[in-house]
């Protein structure tokens, strides 16, 4: 069965190179996706939006201490104040959770993800919490962080 053998062989062959076009396909144009504004959302809605909500509103009573002393996860949009904050903060927060603000008479439950998310992934989720404020914090938590500078 010689002929069998002859197209096992090409048949291998032509299942290995749809296999190497799915993949070259799959790795895109070689663009770094840790660039992506996309990658940001993905990691929002992966990570945050469970407290924080999809499109960024928290709780309702994010101002309200709950009886056990933490206070409810804030908005992300213009109604909150994470736009009052620099970049750095905002990651710092992401990274370290509430705890790491390390204020007396404030307790947020906030858990921290500097084990589950890199810095550069963190990056991206601040540069998402950004599409949910409106030119006007934009422009404020800009000026914040050129403070900071």
């Amino acid at each position: 069965m010689p002929g069998l053998a002859l197209r096992s062989r090409h048949g291998w062959l032509a299942g290995l190179l749809a296999a190497g076009l799915l993949l070259a396909g799959c790795a895109g144009n070689g663009e770094d996706m840790s660039r992506s504004p996309d990658l940001g959302k993905q990691l929002y809605g992966a990570n945050c939006a469970s407290c924080h909500g999809p499109q960024g509103q928290g709780d309702p009573e994010w101002k309200v201490q709950r009886l056990d002393g933490c206070y409810p996860p804030p908005p992300h949009d213009n109604t909150g104040h994470t736009w009052h904050h620099d970049d750095r903060l905002l990651s710092q927060l992401i990274k370290g959770g509430g705890a790491s603000l390390d204020i007396p008479s404030f307790k947020s439950c906030m858990p921290a993800f500097g084990e589950v998310l890199t810095d550069a992934e963190i990056g991206q989720v601040v540069q998402h919490l950004k599409t949910f404020w409106g030119p006007k914090e934009r422009d404020f938590q800009e000026r914040v962080n050129a403070q900071q500078q």
